[in-house]
């Protein structure tokens, strides 16, 4: 397979997936002298640690991502925090779980206070948006690691989110059955994923093309990312048979496969593609298949129920983030993820290939 523009970008994520397939096999060898409380194994959303008979501790660490780099350019900072938020609730939410709770992580080239008051800013907005507290967290000055896009300006923020939920409540996916409805949540952008190939497509943060609508590039790239947790705990509340959940980030819909399910899914109707990821693959001639491995092509969140929930669904959804619409249907070809009207099938950790290509 020819080097696509991501890897030519600086990220490979075959290599990263390998790594960390080599990481998680190290630690899955821990012993810790006891039974494990683990209750779901490695490669869902979020860990869930047994508490008791009954309730779990749900468990989520993730990042922004280059995202911050745009931030850094600009001088902007009041919104990233609201990214780092959604990245990790919308991890926890995926299991059925209840955000309550985020710590935060920031690592700064200079602790600058204007600054860190506007990325509190956000982390505030973020955990507000969640329904979270943010009872505490970690600064780190370190100008020997951290450089900025200008200096002093650089830092990284990332997180670490737990939840609770009832243990005979966990949506793991195991329930998916061929047939059964797969409803897309829009996005607002591309969120916090495939920043380094968008950057290199669109340089000039300053630029408005027409595909924009007014808006410049830079103002587009850092629109926040979207938290979907009080809607689909409204779901989870309802009548609907909720059986999977997907937050869809790196990968696009590839991100259906970590639901454990023996089930494919075949994506018939997609979302409306924002103009800003038709415009990164002109500017960056990038393949469909590339296009839909890198980023969320407009649909940031995936719910899956019965076929006869899904009219409920779509309107308890929609009330809370209009456009949310079935896009498509679990299917038989299991660990399969089929776009028959961008023409490609796709398999984790091999990407998307034209239908009718072998691997």
């Amino acid at each position: 397979m020819a080097e696509g523009a991501y890897t030519s970008a600086g990220v490979d994520q075959g290599r990263a997936g390998r790594a960390v397939a080599a990481l998680v096999d190290v630690l899955h060898k821990i012993d810790t002298g006891q039974s494990s409380r683990a209750v779901l194994g490695a490669g869902h959303y979020a860990g869930v640690l047994r508490l008791d008979g009954h309730r779990g501790l749900a468990l989520s660490s993730d990042g922004v991502g280059s995202k911050v780099i745009v931030a850094e350019q600009l001088g902007r900072f009041d919104t990233i925090g609201i990214d780092c938020v959604a990245m990790n609730a919308n991890d926890v939410i995926c299991v059925g779980a209840e955000p309550i709770a985020l710590l935060d992580y920031i690592a700064v080239e200079e602790a600058d206070p204007e600054a860190l008051e506007q990325i509190g800013r956000g982390l505030r907005r973020g955990a507000e948006n969640a329904g979270v507290e943010i009872p505490g967290g970690e600064l780190a000055v370190l100008p020997e690691l951290i450089r900025g896009h200008p200096s002093p300006r650089g830092f990284d923020l990332a997180g670490f989110c737990v939840g609770l939920v009832e243990l005979d409540a966990i949506v793991t996916g195991g329930r998916i059955e061929p047939g059964d409805a797969v409803i897309g949540i829009p996005s607002s952008g591309a969120h916090s994923n495939g920043l380094t190939l968008a950057r290199k497509a669109l340089p000039d943060l300053a630029e408005m093309p027409p595909e924009l609508g007014g808006r410049s590039v830079g103002e587009v790239l850092l629109e926040p990312t979207v938290i979907y947790v009080r809607a689909i705990r409204e779901l989870l509340a309802s009548d609907v048979d909720v059986r999977g959940l997907a937050h869809i980030t790196g990968e696009g819909f590839l991100n259906l496969l970590r639901l454990q399910a023996e089930v494919g899914f075949k994506v018939e109707r997609p979302l409306p593609i924002p103009p800003l990821f038709e415009l990164i693959a002109t500017r960056a001639e990038v393949d469909a298949a590339e296009l839909w491995e890198t980023f969320n092509m407009g649909c940031g969140f995936c719910c899956v129920v019965p076929f006869d929930d899904a009219d409920a669904a779509v309107r308890l959804l929609g009330s809370r983030h209009p456009g949310a619409a079935v896009i498509g249907r679990a299917t038989t070809a299991a660990g399969v993820i089929e776009l028959p009207g961008e023409g490609l099938v796709g398999r984790r950790q091999k990407g998307f290939v034209p239908l009718g290509t072998s691997g």
